[in-house]
């Protein structure tokens, strides 16, 4: 917890008390469905919450905005993030119920208003959404392809709407297709070891009606 404080000072009590409570129910829940190796576990705010708000590092969502978090898994980064920003809106979707299970619970547990979760496939969301955020959970053609209808038209940040994916590694080849696309060291941002070769991508999409 105290390196969420490190990087994130300005937490209310409420938001502290949430990210206290965050390890617990995970730790919780994946003795129940295992969503988080036993190593990630004991490591969860240096690998997964603190990876997870790295987003927030390159792009501050504003009151309002809605957020989908697509592959969420066992709610990364979406949980996160929707602890930070309780005034935006969050839709957490993974095809994989038991995973969703835990993410429903954690959910609850927090207390928190902010969040929506489904059970499906990204494609079949017909929302629109001022950013998509996931963990690197396909190729950037796949993901392009999954969620080029779920952007909205109008931007009111600093950065234009579209994807931010926290991927790590050289993403030379996967981003030749995309450049448009922005890397984000979280290195820049996080001076632990772990984010040495992890990033935050940026790639606008514009708004595309549906067929």
């Amino acid at each position: 917890m105290d390196i969420v404080l490190k990087y994130f000072p300005d937490l209310t009590e409420n938001q502290i008390k949430q990210f206290e409570q965050l390890k617990l129910l995970y730790q919780d829940w994946n003795l129940k469905i295992n969503v988080v190796s036993r190593k990630d576990i004991e490591e969860l705010y240096l690998r997964h919450v603190l990876h997870s708000l790295g987003i927030a590092k390159v792009q501050s969502f504003l009151p309002g905005a809605k957020i989908l978090d697509v592959g969420t898994g066992g709610g990364f980064p979406g949980i996160p993030l929707a602890i930070l920003f309780p005034e935006v809106q969050f839709h957490l979707v993974d095809s994989i119920g038991k995973k969703i299970k835990v993410v429903e619970e954690v959910s609850q547990g927090l207390q928190l208003q902010n969040v929506k979760i489904t059970n499906g496939r990204a494609e079949s969301i017909t929302d629109q959404y001022d950013f998509i955020v996931s963990r690197a959970v396909a190729q950037m053609e796949t993901f392009v392809r999954w969620v080029k209808h779920s952007v909205t038209k109008k931007s009111n940040h600093e950065l234009k709407n579209g994807i931010l994916y926290l991927k790590g590694g050289d993403l030379t080849e996967e981003l030749s297709l995309f450049p448009k696309a922005t890397i984000y060291s979280l290195q820049d941002y996080f001076e632990e070891d772990f984010y040495e070769t992890k990033s935050v991508v940026h790639l606008p999409l514009k708004f595309k009606k549906r067929k």
